[in-house]
C-alpha cells in the first residue's frame, strides 16, 4: 500500500535596487511523492524496473566509494536501457548511473527520445542494498530530457529497509532548474 506524502520549503530572498530595500515575498512550494514499504509492493510494471536497476548495480564501477548504484530507464515504446555508476580515478570523469542509462539510451534510440520512469537503486561497501537518489548534475540532465519530451518523467528510488519512493517528475526534485 502506498503512502502519500507531502513536503513544504519556504524562501526568502531580501535585496536592494537603487537603494530600495525589497520586502520579502513568501512563497510555498509542495512536493508529493509517494512511498511503499518494499519493492514487492510496487505495481508489476515498476516493480520489473526495480529489479532491473538492481541488477545494473552489479555491473557497476566503483573502485574508489565502493557504492554501486544502478539505473533503469523504460522508453515509451517499452523498451529498458540499464546504467551503473563508472568512477574514474580522475574523479569528475566518472559517471552516474543515472546519466549512463540516460545517455545510453539517447544514442542508441535517437529517433525515441521518449523516457516513461527512471528506477535507482544503491548497494553500499558491504553489498547491501540501501537508499540512493539522483544528484544535482543528474537531475539537472533528467531535467532536460523530461522538457524536451513534454511531459513528466517518473523516478523510482530504492530507500533504506528496502523501501520505495516514487516521485512523479524530475521537476519535483528539481524545483528550480537551469534553462535558457
Amino acid at each position: 500500500m502506498a503512502k502519500k506524502y507531502s513536503a513544504e520549503w519556504k524562501k526568502i530572498r531580501i535585496f536592494a535596487i537603487d537603494n530600495k530595500t525589497i520586502l520579502p515575498m513568501d512563497k510555498t512550494l509542495t512536493i508529493s511523492y509517494q512511498e511503499y514499504s518494499s519493492v514487492a509492493d510496487l505495481p508489476a510494471a515498476d516493480r520489473e524496473l526495480m529489479e532491473r536497476a538492481i541488477e545494473a548495480t552489479e555491473s557497476s564501477y566503483a573502485p574508489y566509494s565502493h557504492f554501486n548504484v544502478g539505473a533503469a530507464l523504460r522508453l515509451a515504446d517499452g523498451t529498458v536501457v540499464c546504467g551503473s555508476n563508472q568512477e574514474n580515478v580522475a574523479y569528475p570523469s566518472g559517471l552516474c548511473a543515472e546519466r549512463t542509462a540516460i545517455f545510453a539510451a539517447s544514442a542508441q534510440r535517437p529517433d525515441l527520445r521518449d523516457y516513461t520512469a527512471l528506477a535507482i537503486a544503491g548497494r553500499n561497501p558491504e553489498g547491501v542494498l540501501c537508499e540512493a537518489s539522483p544528484c544535482g548534475a543528474c537531475r539537472q540532465v533528467l531535467a532536460e530530457y523530461e522538457a524536451l519530451q513534454h511531459h513528466p518523467l517518473r523516478v523510482i528510488c530504492l530507500l533504506n529497509e528496502g523501501r520505495v519512493r516514487v516521485i512523479p517528475s524530475i521537476a519535483d526534485l528539481l524545483p528550480f532548474s537551469f534553462a535558457f
